[in-house]
């Protein structure tokens, strides 16, 4: 498979998700809203685990009983890394007043669009470590795998470019620039899954702990931000069916095409 595709597959998934801002008259219903974020988080956390954790663990199998020390190592290096992230880009989450990061004069639109950008990261990462281990036979990792993955997260940016194109257009900016700042959020990802590709491509030893590093900044996005938004207010109970929905849905695309 050429990587161009896998790396733009997600990408045109989060513009598919900003052009709702077109369809959709009125702001995003909360129930829908809330199914989505469970859904999304159902996704990320199922691709941390059998696209990236358990590829990085196969891969340091010759390490023996120590093969889960590159998995356990990048993860929480994944993590560490978007902890700092959050504290030194200034970000606005959805659906609060209260910024994040140093103090700065930017506007609500920009403190959102960062915010959804950086978030975007390991999931750009996600890709291209992933493309990058299928072009190495050493690695285990195969081209429907790779395309599982591009998929799933594809499927998991619909809801997020809507869910951030839609309250931008509340902030009374037009549809079209609504849009364009949705797709613009999505943009981090195949920049960041080229970078990840052509870093991993010479450094090949390092693919388990950088797979694992993926894993671990997504699921930072996750607990951080996805679960405590959709577990917020009403609909909660819809929040966690969109997640095993999501969960389930990345499970199947892993193993049938994997």
């Amino acid at each position: 498979m050429n990587i161009l595709p896998g790396i733009m597959i997600p990408f045109l998934g989060t513009a598919l998700g900003a052009s709702f801002v077109f369809f959709l008259k009125k702001e995003m219903n909360e129930f829908v809203r809330k199914t989505l974020l469970g859904f999304a988080s159902g996704v990320m956390v199922a691709a941390s685990v059998w696209s990236l954790l358990i590829p990085a663990m196969e891969m340091s199998e010759h390490m023996g009983k120590l093969a889960f020390i590159p998995a356990a190592a990048g993860f929480l290096g994944g993590m560490l890394f978007l902890l700092i992230m959050d504290k030194v880009i200034p970000h606005l989450h959805l659906d609060s007043d209260c910024p994040e990061g140093p103090k700065c004069a930017l506007s609500k639109t920009s403190m959102l669009l960062f915010a959804v950008t950086l978030h975007n990261i390991p999931e750009g990462m996600a890709v291209g470590v992933v493309l990058a281990g299928m072009q190495n036979s050493d690695t285990g990792i195969t081209m429907m795998s790779a395309l599982a993955l591009s998929i799933g997260i594809a499927i998991q940016n619909i809801p997020e470019g809507a869910i951030i194109s839609m309250p931008l257009k509340g902030t009374g900016i037009s549809r079209g620039r609504a849009f364009a700042d949705g797709v613009l959020s999505g943009a981090v990802e195949p920049v960041g899954a080229l970078l990840t590709v052509w870093l991993a491509s010479y450094i090949e030893p390092v693919l388990p702990y950088l797979l694992a590093f993926a894993a671990g900044a997504m699921l930072y996005v996750v607990v951080e931000e996805l679960i405590p938004e959709s577990a917020e207010g009403d609909h909660t109970n819809v929040a966690t069916l969109g997640f095993a929905a999501g969960f389930v849905v990345m499970m199947i695309l892993d193993v049938a095409l994997g």
